[in-house]
């Protein structure tokens, strides 16, 4: 004859499931569905309670053993140390070699001939009026060496015309010269000369009679 095992009571499932919590064996599912149950059920949330405390005194036989350290290896992924800086000596050196570079480019600025000075000459058909402009790559001057500055009320404006372009205005020749940081225009640029109300051309366009022009050349 062979033995029948009595089915378990209902209490003494709930109190192998607590045993079970408190061990930590459940998996997944099961563990999930007996924390909740641990939630809402303050009998049940006992009964794991009670297994804890029976079960505690074997956690004596375990010498503890300390927790790996993670922190320091988190901090190290994401905040990676910076690269090492060079010996003071060695920047120093690093210093004096761009140092010896600008000075040596320089040099070879230095030993380079000036830009050649560009002149273009704007004069009346009589020459009574004439403007003569000269372009050293840096500055422009413009300088009036014949004929007499506008009536009064009234300025000779300089402008530059590009070709295709509308005229750009350089300044007001009220004195015998006018002198500006300007590069050198390329080859087929106009400079201009009109009269215009005193103060200039309103909105800076030209509204006079253009009185000497002269294309650049070179």
């Amino acid at each position: 004859m062979t033995a029948e095992t009595d089915p378990l009571l209902p209490e003494d499932e709930d109190d192998a499931l607590a045993a079970e919590c408190a061990l930590g064996v459940l998996e997944d599912e099961a563990r999930a569905a007996a924390h909740r149950r641990m939630a809402m059920d303050a009998g049940f949330a006992a009964r794991v309670a009670r297994w804890q405390e029976r079960l505690a005194p074997l956690n004596d036989a375990y010498a503890p053993v300390p927790a790996p350290e993670v922190l320091a290896r988190i901090e190290a992924r994401l905040f990676p140390a910076p690269a090492p800086r060079l010996p003071r000596l060695a920047a120093i050196f690093g210093a004096l070699a761009a140092t010896a570079a600008a000075l040596a480019l320089a040099w070879v600025f230095l030993l380079l001939p000036p830009p050649a000075t560009v002149t273009a000459r704007l004069a009346t058909e009589d020459v009574a009026l004439v403007y003569q402009a000269d372009f050293d790559g840096q500055f422009l001057t413009v300088t009036r060496t014949a004929g007499t500055p506008a009536p009064d009320g009234q300025v000779h404006e300089l402008w530059i015309i590009a070709p295709d372009a509308a005229p750009v205005s350089l300044g007001l020749l009220a004195g015998a010269e006018l002198r500006l940081p300007y590069p050198t225009p390329p080859a087929g640029w106009v400079l201009a000369v009109t009269v215009e109300p005193a103060g200039g051309a309103p909105g800076g366009v030209p509204t006079g009679p253009v009185i000497v022009s002269a294309q650049i050349t070179s």
